[in-house]
């Protein structure tokens, strides 16, 4: 038998309030068929509209404060968040289905990027002055100023719910927002928890959590009292937000799919460490993040080390239960995601591409789970769905090239735009690739959440989606500019003469 912990129940908690819902939602464990991790509230239309209404009415308040006021509140709320971080990591493993490691990782993220955030108050409030022009006939003084959009709605998805979390909640609360933050569906029990604790130590109505079908919830996107919409997910979902937000003019900031290539020039060094690296970027989290590698683009001489190498890697792949010790590679998370992943594996394997699978399926209570044999797809046809779509899953395509602009051309010629990664000894020819990769973030010599620069702004091109998260210029995406002109009387009076 595996470990496992006792159901949990979450509710809603909204304007400093936590509340039950009649109705709930049973949270499936995507590792064994048929177990139920726990139970969820399912917010009613009207709890909805009450979180909304909670927000707005403590938006004058909050954001009167100055950024360094808002500051010192946040960095009192955040306090203590680890303390309860085994128990939500455990929770976190068994609704999404990734190793205890990860989860525990996810709430970590979250504290990293609050202070981080958080160092950037005395910047918050800062704008600049335009000063008189007359050689252009501009007689004014212009004061530019950042304001705070009002009531946030922060959509998340099941991955790294709490992480993504910290990429955009510390933000939008520090640039003087009040926020309702929504849990993915189908794993929301760990965000509940955690924001819940935060949200009681911030004002009332400063932050909320409500879980439930997205049916009942249209009004998070919809509503003339919600400013902005920040969504974290799939490309299909992103493009049903921007839909309903056209409705209201909502404006919407989408952090979406990607399909990130890692180009590998000949120079590169390809060692254990970074061998180790580029596994971990194509198989964290079985393959689940957006910022994973996706495919792989090997200059033709050092094919043969890149397969083996990520070979030798998936040789010692444990699959199970994310809460065991001994597991390596939990589940996929949903049983459509698992069919999808298998389908690609097939469909590459009936192309006539070389296909290598690794590690055994678990048995026992683990039968029947979203557990999918790690691959790799040695050469494939470009045209294969395994690389053209982004494949949230264990299984990634090497593909050889035979100089660089053949190898960009190929990473550019995909509907996403993400991240990427280059692999050289050289600074100079990394920089060179890395600046013609259609992408927001390229990594040099590495790839993937990792280490992804928690400073940096960060968002996508193309089908990735818009808008930025982290840094000032995430704190900025949840303001907006404010001008007040002073007329020159006297040099008004002068021109006229």
């Amino acid at each position: 038998m595996t470990e496992t912990i006792a159901p949990v129940k979450t509710g809603l908690y909204i304007g400093g309030e936590a509340r039950d819902t009649a109705e709930t939602l049973a949270i499936a464990d995507p590792g064994k068929p048929g177990v139920v991790v726990g139970y969820a509230a399912a917010a009613s239309r009207q709890d909805t509209l009450d979180a909304i209404a909670a927000a707005k009415a403590a938006f004058p308040a909050w954001s009167a404060l100055t950024g360094p006021e808002r500051a010192a509140l946040m960095a009192e709320a955040i306090q203590g968040i680890a303390e309860a971080r085994d128990e939500d990591a455990a929770i976190l493993s068994q609704e999404n289905g990734k190793v205890r490691m990860e989860a525990w990782v996810d709430s970590l993220v979250l504290e990293l990027r609050w202070g981080l955030a958080l160092s950037l108050a005395d910047q918050v409030d800062s704008g600049h002055v335009l000063q008189r022009l007359p050689q252009f006939h501009i007689n004014t003084e212009t004061t530019v100023s950042y304001t705070p959009l009002g009531v946030v709605t922060i959509i998340v998805p099941f991955n790294w719910p709490v992480a993504i979390l910290g990429a955009s909640l510390p933000h939008a609360l520090l640039a003087g927002n009040t926020v309702i933050v929504k849990p993915p569906l189908t794993a929301p029990l760990a965000t509940a928890r955690i924001v819940a604790r935060i949200a009681e130590k911030l004002p009332a109505g400063v932050l909320n959590v409500v879980t439930g079908r997205d049916a009942d919830m249209s009004e998070l996107i919809q509503s003339p009292d919600v400013a902005k919409v920040s969504f974290t997910g799939s490309v299909g979902g992103g493009k049903k937000i921007q839909e309903l937000a056209t409705k209201t003019l909502t404006r919407v900031t989408l952090e979406l799919g990607g399909n990130d290539p890692a180009i590998i020039l000949d120079d590169a060094k390809l060692d254990d460490v970074q061998l180790d690296r580029l596994y971990a970027a194509i198989y964290d989290t079985t393959g689940q993040i957006c910022m994973n590698a996706k495919r792989v683009y090997v200059h033709r001489s050092r094919l043969a080390e890149v397969v083996d190498g990520l070979s030798a890697r998936l040789e010692q792949v444990k699959l199970g239960y994310g809460l065991d010790a001994d597991t390596t590679m939990g589940p996929l998370h949903s049983p459509v995601q698992k069919a999808f992943v298998d389908e690609l594996i097939e469909e590459a394997k009936e192309s006539g591409a070389e296909v290598r699978e690794f590690g055994e399926l678990p048995g026992g209570d683990l039968a029947g789970g979203n557990f999918v044999r790690p691959a790799i797809v040695i050469d494939p046809d470009p045209a294969l769905r395994v690389v053209q779509l982004e494949q949230f899953g264990p299984v990634i395509p090497v593909i050889p090239f035979d100089d660089e602009d053949e190898a960009i051309r190929a990473a550019n010629d995909t509907w996403a735009g993400l991240c990427g990664s280059v692999w050289s000894e050289s600074p100079e020819r990394a920089r060179s690739v890395g600046s013609r990769i259609q992408a927001g973030y390229i990594w040099v010599n590495d790839h993937g959440a990792t280490r992804l620069d928690l400073r940096a702004p960060f968002g996508g091109v193309k089908q990735s989606g818009y808008g930025r998260e982290q840094g000032l210029e995430g704190i900025r995406d949840f303001q907006d500019t404010h001008s007040i002109s002073f007329l020159d009387e006297e040099a008004v009076a002068a021109q006229a003469h």
